[in-house]
């Protein structure tokens, strides 16, 4: 198709499109087909060096470029996304999977960071006071803290470009982009978006490869890079951060999640049940915020899952890029077979599947919308992020009970409850450990607001006001002043 035949498949160092040092390409797939849609650039850790001595000779006049050209600069990308947004979600569908009307949703999720940073470029303060004693000014000023390495997922190719570029830019950095090997193209699409929209050479460098360890390992440890942003799973978080430690890194990561979703018997069904479909299915499930552990008071139990399992009954599964698709395939096989081991484990342990379950025939990474119940409380589907369209319903009986679950997991993004006694609402949501609280809502991700988790789901935020601050330094300079 022509947007994939549009999109550059050069590695973007300094400005340029440039071969792989050593030739070599990596397939990109269609998960719907199993067909590949092209090759790209397969950087060795050689090309990884070269483009951070890129953004390290860019750094300086970027920090220097004054905040309202760097605002200009992510403003004018923002309005290019959105003039193409039916090429943009078209490439995502290809090569990630999601169904269209998905796709075309988080165009418009994803440009609204760049047109968030677009306003927090010209926001970024300092402040200036008397010392205690008298005899000081406190200067205080804050400056990018300098080349960034970002490491994005494969699950929301633009979004999480979007979310890491824009605060990067904003606050003076230069980037150094690894986007994951499966879903490249849409990352070389953006970066001929911000070049078009002015962003200097060098400021943005875009290295593909299949060969993450090889390359990003040696950039950690080689005392150029001054920041890592990283969305992935906590197993390689854990690994990052040991690499970080030689050089002193900062680091800010968004790593695994295990929401619970908890329905009280005092809850709106109606509203339960669509919110419940939001939090599990956005992205056919592949979402670090996707409801995983589903906790429904036994009062209302039976009427819930068998509410929940018609709505998901009647999703249509099939290519993205088919009209009337509702649920696009899984990533790959290997995302699909862990699904399936998860559901085959809980149904031999006692689980009830109320639709789906099976394999389907036929090409491409699909698998069924599936609600189970009966979970039994050894069932590796408890304590394992699914990733996939799968809900899996256990029963509560008090609300301690309910939190005691919720809260028994190493993880800490997202949590969702669904209740209409205000006090009851406010209180759980305040004993929940996790980053962020969907209340009578499946839908927690906003530009606007600190994306982010505790426990093992992660460091810092992304997006709202603080995100910037993700990016930037303080540094505080003493003046004597006469009397």
């Amino acid at each position: 198709m022509s947007v994939v035949r549009d999109v550059p498949k050069q590695l973007f160092i300094g400005g340029a499109w440039q071969d792989a040092e050593s030739g070599r390409t990596l397939s990109v797939d269609n998960p719907a087909t199993g067909e590949e849609l092209c090759q790209v650039a397969d950087a060795s850790p050689a090309d990884g060096r070269r483009a951070v001595e890129a953004a390290v000779a860019a750094q300086a006049a970027w920090a220097a470029t004054p905040p309202r050209v760097r605002s200009e600069i992510l403003r004018h990308a923002y309005d290019i996304i959105i003039a193409r947004s039916e090429d943009l979600a078209l490439l995502m569908t290809l090569e990630m999977g999601k169904p269209l009307a998905e796709a075309r949703a988080e165009v418009a999720y994803g440009a609204e960071f760049f047109r968030w940073f677009s306003e927090e470029a010209v926001r970024i303060d300092g402040g200036m006071m008397t010392a205690p004693d008298g005899r000081n000014r406190l200067l205080v000023t804050r400056q990018p803290v300098g080349p960034c390495l970002l490491i994005t997922p494969w699950n929301f190719p633009l979004a999480m470009g979007t979310r890491k570029i824009g605060p990067a830019v904003a606050a003076g950095c230069t980037i150094v982009l690894k986007p994951a090997p499966q879903t490249p193209l849409t990352s070389l699409a953006l970066a001929e978006i911000l070049t078009e929209a002015g962003l200097p050479a060098g400021v943005l460098n875009i290295v593909t490869t299949s060969d993450a360890a090889g390359v990003v390992e040696p950039l950690l440890r080689g005392g150029q890079i001054r920041k890592l942003s990283f969305t992935g799973s906590t197993q390689v978080g854990r690994i990052l951060l040991a690499q970080c430690a030689d050089t002193v890194i900062r680091t800010s990561m968004e790593l695994g999640g295990n929401a619970p979703l908890i329905v009280f018997d005092d809850a709106d069904l109606d509203v339960a049940v669509e919110g419940t479909m939001v939090a599990k299915m956005r992205n056919m499930g592949e979402s670090c915020c996707a409801a995983n552990r589903i906790f429904v008071h036994t009062s209302v139990a039976e009427e819930f899952a068998t509410r929940l399992a018609a709505r998901m009954a009647a999703l249509t599964v099939g290519p993205g890029t088919e009209p009337g698709t509702d649920v696009g395939p899984l990533i790959d096989i290997t995302g699909r077979s862990k699904a399936h081991d998860l559901v085959r484990d809980a149904v031999k342990r006692g689980a009830t599947v109320l639709t789906g379950g099976e394999l389907p025939e036929g090409p491409g990474c699909f698998y069924p919308p599936t609600v189970l119940t009966g979970i039994a409380t050894d069932a590796a589907i408890i304590d394992t992020e699914i990733f996939g369209p799968v809900a899996a319903i256990r029963t509560f009986e008090a609300e301690d009970e309910a939190v005691a679950a919720a809260n028994d997991t190493e993880f800490g993004l997202a949590a969702y409850l669904f209740t209409q006694n205000l006090d009851r609402a406010l209180r759980v949501a305040e004993r929940l450990e996790s980053g962020m609280i969907g209340i009578n809502t499946g839908l927690v991700s906003n530009p606007a607001a600190p994306f982010g988790g505790v426990k093992q789901s992660g460091l810092g935020r992304e997006g709202g006001r603080v995100g910037i601050d993700e990016f930037l330094e303080y540094k505080y300079m003493a003046v004597p002043v006469g009397a």
